[in-house]
């Protein structure tokens, strides 16, 4: 049956109970010429750990934008990036709603069938998968909106068209019920005004504007969901609950004779010594006499929660946190630019136990990476990539080492989205920014885009500001709250919300944000957003400190040249058969891109030396192209004769000449009726010829046939030299 929703400036229509009717819940949604399938299955059994064991899986199918996979196999495989993100969207946004102690195996798959250009596609995934498991019998009632902000002519819209995003300053991504915000993403959009181009960074009173938009927006869209879809939704399913495994006496007990234990492991940075100190509190109290009797599970539980309410008291009443920093406090920072010599940019920063080794290296547009998109025809090419590594050792741990997961995927996303609008779009260069996270105690996010701003300065790129990202928390007791600048992972674990916040001086270029308890009022979040200002420009200071320091690596970093040359003379570089652009590039070891449209000529090679030298030898050519073509050399037009006729001469005709200028390719040999014609390099001898010079030089008196004649262009061979 199909319920047809107009809400947030589109048109939704559901089909529910046509499809897939052994899942637990399914929803097949369709917007414009955009179909998605959303499903949702679970399992009968539970698992034995008290966890939620939830997977989200969203997948695009080819057939949707009606294209077959490209590759030696012609079906889908591994999800692409955006498939990743997207799922890692849709898990966030719905994994709050499942009932406390539900552990049954549960899946959620959305499958695009049929993909329209002008479609959010993260939007209407988020919103089918909300409906599949809203109408399924798992306890959730709750509907989950997600809605995407844009900023259009100083306007806010929701949801814009995928073609008007192009033209918002803002792309803020935003999933929420009726009453609580769940998810926020956010990217500032780099534009150019005027030919320059700008960053549209958000203050935060604009962007606490912006948000509060779309909470309204979600709430409305909820509300409307619940009212269409309550009437079918299935009866919730006999399910059992994990009882929580608390122990109240045994609370009580470490409480009133392990309280000061608990604090002083807590005060153990690393989390591999906090934990070990927690363990020995563990063995301590089950030498208790009073243990004798409890289950050694049963006090670890208890003593897990016990730490979780001490670190949330000294926050939120002693206003002070476990390393004896304030709130607002920042750990100490270092930063070392440029310490790996062969490398074009690298940083190193530290802050606490956090610590990124950033690394910059520059290419040509040959080496950007080509993606395709299911909203887009032809495929994508993108010269800026941000790839985040987090192996095991980070945290002190020997884990196996393997292709970057879902966490990976959205840090680099998010350190990428940060950065990307002070790099200029018209920029010669392709960017590979990598992030290793050598130490990780909160945030190391954060930290990568503090590393890569000043590796993008280190490589000698110029970015239009340094950016800087800092991690919020936030901490509610009762009536009380505590807003956290630069939180470890302590806080960040036992905390009710974290969020980080990425901009430059003047404004966010990105966010993220992940809340645990439901809504914020907006005033708090206006707080933690000036908050994080204040740690952001105290980290900009430092960094601005050290980005006046840096010495980059000026004899390894590439060279890359744009110029524009008369569009005329592309045939010149090129050569016949493109032999000139051949050996140039043989010659030089450069990479050469040419726009016969408009004569802009791109080049870019490992050795700076080497492409001046290739862009003064095709410099040369264009300014001799006249010449070699029979252009006018006393100003405008071809030569001709004095009937203003261009001279003409039979193929084989065997003319005397004067060599009149030589370059590395060949000479220009003046004809009779004060025509030239070129003698190419390949033509002075029957064998290889390494210098021009060797055979002729200027002055020189020569015979020479003529090989090819096409208007003033003339091609010559050697007969003789006087």
């Amino acid at each position: 049956m199909e319920y047809k929703i107009e809400i947030n400036n589109q048109e939704e229509i559901y089909d529910i109970g046509s499809v897939a009717k052994h899942a637990a819940g399914a929803a097949l949604l369709r917007v414009k010429n955009t179909v998605l399938l959303a499903t949702v299955a679970r399992e009968d059994t539970p698992v034995e750990e008290d966890f939620l064991p939830l997977t989200v899986n969203y997948i695009e199918k080819s057939y949707a934008s009606g294209r077959i996979p490209g590759g030696y196999v012609k079906r889908e495989t591994k999800p692409g990036d955006f498939e990743t993100l997207t799922s890692r969207i849709i898990d966030r946004s719905l994994r709050p709603l499942f009932p406390k102690g539900y552990a049954y195996p549960t899946q959620i798959v959305v499958f695009v069938l049929s993909c329209d250009s002008e479609v959010d596609l993260q939007v209407s995934a988020l919103n089918a998968a909300s409906a599949a498991l809203y109408l399924s019998d798992i306890p959730v009632n709750k509907c989950v909106s997600g809605v995407r902000i844009g900023k259009i002519d100083g306007e806010f819209v929701v949801n814009p068209a995928n073609s008007e995003l192009k033209n918002s300053a803002l792309d803020l991504y935003v999933a929420g019920t009726k009453d609580e915000l769940l998810m926020i993403e956010m990217r500032a959009v780099s534009s150019l005004k005027e030919g320059e181009q700008s960053v549209n960074e958000m203050s935060e009173e604009e962007m606490v504007d912006a948000i509060n938009f779309a909470s309204e927006k979600i709430s409305d869209a909820s509300n409307l969901y619940e009212q269409v879809f309550a009437p079918i939704k299935k009866e919730n399913a006999a399910l059992e609950y994990k009882a929580s495994v608390l122990n109240e006496d045994i609370y009580q007990h470490i409480k009133e004779n392990y309280k000061l234990n608990v604090y002083s492991a807590l005060t153990q940075m690393a989390k591999s010594e906090r934990a070990l100190e927690l363990k020995k509190v563990l063995e301590l109290i089950m030498q208790d006499n009073a243990a004798k009797e409890w289950d050694k599970s049963v006090v670890k539980n208890a003593l897990e929660a016990f730490k979780h309410n001490a670190v949330r008291e000294m926050i939120v009443k002693g206003r002070i946190r476990a390393d004896g920093r304030g709130l607002k406090d920042i750990r100490p920072i270092s930063i070392a630019t440029n310490i790996l010599p062969n490398t074009h940019g690298s940083c190193l920063f530290s802050r606490g136990q956090t610590q990124a080794l950033a690394i910059v290296t520059l290419g040509s547009d040959q080496d950007a990476q080509t993606y395709d998109l299911l909203t887009e025809k032809a495929p994508n090419s993108d010269k800026f990539m941000v790839n985040y590594n987090f192996p095991g050792f980070s945290v002190g741990e020997a884990s196996p080492l393997r292709s970057p997961g879902r966490r990976e995927l959205g840090h680099g996303n998010l350190a990428k989205r940060a950065i990307e609008p002070t790099i200029n779009k018209n920029s010669l260069y392709t960017i590979r920014l990598v992030s290793e996270i050598l130490e990780s105690n909160g945030s190391s996010s954060m930290a990568t885009v503090c590393g890569g701003a000043l590796a993008l300065r280190a490589a000698g790129v110029e970015t239009k500001k340094l950016v800087a990202g800092v991690a919020m928390g936030l901490v509610f007791e009762d009536e009380d709250y505590a807003i956290l600048t630069d939180i470890m992972g302590l806080e960040d674990h036992d905390g009710d919300m974290d969020f980080k916040v990425a901009g430059t001086k003047d404004g966010i270029t990105a966010l993220q944000m992940d809340i645990k308890l439901g809504g914020i009022a907006p005033e708090i979040l206006k707080e933690a957003l000036y908050q994080a200002k204040e740690g952001r420009e105290y980290i900009l200071n430092l960094m601005e400190e050290a980005n006046s320091k840096i010495v980059t690596n000026e004899e390894i970093l590439p060279k890359f040249e744009l110029f524009s040359v008369d569009a005329s003379k592309m045939v010149d570089i090129i050569g016949q058969g493109g032999k000139i652009i051949k050996e140039i590039i043989e010659k030089y070891t450069v990479s050469i891109d040419l726009n016969r449209d408009n004569g802009e000529v791109k080049l870019s090679g490992i050795n700076r030396r080497q492409v001046d030298a290739a862009k003064e030898h095709i410099l040369d050519i264009v300014k001799n192209a006249g010449v070699g073509r029979g252009f006018d050399r006393r100003g405008g037009g071809h030569d001709r004769d004095h009937k203003g006729k261009v001279v003409e001469f039979e193929k084989g005709t065997i003319l005397d000449g004067v060599v009149k200028r030589v370059t590395d390719f060949g000479a220009f040999i003046g004809l009779p009726g004060d025509i030239d014609g070129l003698l190419h390099i390949s033509k002075l001898a029957e064998g290889r010829v390494e210098r021009v010079t060797d055979i002729v030089n200027v002055g020189d008196k020569v015979k020479v046939k003529v090989l090819f004649q096409k208007g003033p262009k003339i091609e010559l061979g050697l007969e003789s030299k006087e």
